[in-house]
């Protein structure tokens, strides 16, 4: 099942596990005492972000638009984000 997810979107994934884990981090670091606070402004921006760029692509014409694309990026987001609070 994991060989039929096409190659692009292996690349949001992990791109978005990046993502997430910075944001997470920075979240943490901002609002220490806020840890649910730092979490929801990290998903925010997670969710901003990833369908944000998939926007950007359509409106200007550079880039492919593709809604999962978002999906794959906020998926990996909400993994990075998991991966930075266990690492908090």
């Amino acid at each position: 099942m994991l060989n039929k997810i096409a190659p692009d979107k292996w690349k949001h994934l992990f791109v978005g596990i990046a993502m997430g884990g910075i944001l997470q981090g920075v979240c943490n670091w901002l609002m220490p005492n806020h840890f649910y606070w730092a979490s929801a402004l990290a998903l925010g921006l997670v969710i901003a972000v990833s369908y944000g760029w998939e926007l950007f692509s359509k409106l200007t014409g550079r880039g492919h638009y593709e809604v999962m694309d978002a999906v794959f990026s906020i998926a990996g987001g909400i993994a990075g984000m998991g991966i930075a609070a266990m690492l908090w």
